[in-house]
């Protein structure tokens, strides 16, 4: 049983993994030696207070060493610990996780019923290791080395799939496609109470006109006075194969900390209309 009490915690308090062995069990033991380094929080604590994005049986199953958790979790996992709560830099962070992530993977590539292909062709098709508890499942490009991983610096805005039950199926040949961060690069440090524009921009992948659409936040990490921002910003009309490039003005809180804000496509009434893409968002540093 994985599990131990202590004094003055009630209930059951979860271990890391005892005694597996592999490459998945010695990255849940870094999981768990990370969470142990930022003072052990609970997993609800990691969800309600420091604004993990993963389930609580997610998170509790990443650091167990039973099966290698998905790049969301870990990353969800080692975000609102390394970076949240021990300070440490994002960028740096990111690349240092991303490559023991792609270590621990490989055996599991290699295994009888993976998917053929190359790293980056098999996330591009939706990698993410199925049953994983209470984490939709997700399709995330992966990368080998360190200019794949700085790569993802650049592009991880279409990370997460984001956002509640959608209002609208996505049309038949409507597609988006992320191109780049034009300004404020995520893990960008801004001064607290300072204003910034955020740009992105996107390219009109399938067959369908962008016609009256918005970006529309939908849920940021911190609270909600963290980087104050319009509730939607218009999309300029976008023919088929164009690209265009959409801004939002940002206004950052007084205090530092860290800041992440999510956004999704909509029509004029706020109907999502491509509920399955994954969510544009900006992550930056508030820095005193």
């Amino acid at each position: 049983m994985d599990v131990e009490r202590r004094p003055g915690r009630r209930g059951r308090v979860a271990l890391g993994p005892a005694g597996e062995t592999g490459p998945v069990a010695e990255f849940a033991r870094r999981l768990w030696e990370l969470k142990r380094a930022a003072g052990d929080p609970s997993y609800d604590r990691m969800r309600d207070e420091l604004g993990a994005l993963a389930s609580k049986s997610a998170l509790s199953a990443a650091a167990r060493g039973r099966q290698l958790p998905s790049w969301e979790t870990t990353w969800e996992f080692v975000r609102v610990l390394a970076v949240g709560v021990l300070g440490q830099d994002e960028p740096a962070v990111l690349l240092e996780w991303r490559g023991a992530w792609e270590k621990a993977r490989e055996p599991e590539a290699e295994a009888p019923g993976a998917l053929a292909g190359s790293p980056g062709e098999v996330a591009a098709r939706g990698s993410s290791p199925a049953g994983e508890p209470g984490f939709p499942a997700r399709r995330r490009w992966a990368a080998y080395g360190l200019a794949a991983a700085v790569a993802l610096v650049l592009v991880i805005a279409l990370a997460f799939v984001f956002g509640g039950t959608p209002d609208e199926p996505a049309a038949a040949g409507d597609v988006s496609e992320f191109v780049a961060d034009v300004t404020v690069p995520d893990g960008s440090a801004v001064a607290a109470g300072s204003r910034f524009t955020k740009t992105w921009e996107l390219r009109n992948a399938g067959s369908v006109g962008w016609i009256g659409r918005y970006l529309v936040r939908s849920g940021s990490f911190g609270g909600p006075d963290q980087c104050r921002t319009p509730d939607r910003v218009p999309v300029p009309y976008t023919a088929p194969g164009e690209h265009v490039r959409i801004s939002v003005d940002v206004q950052a809180p007084s205090a530092a900390g860290h800041c992440q804000v999510y956004w999704k496509m909509a029509d004029s009434e706020g109907h999502l209309l491509l509920p399955d893409a994954r969510a544009v968002f900006f992550s930056v540093r508030i820095t005193p």
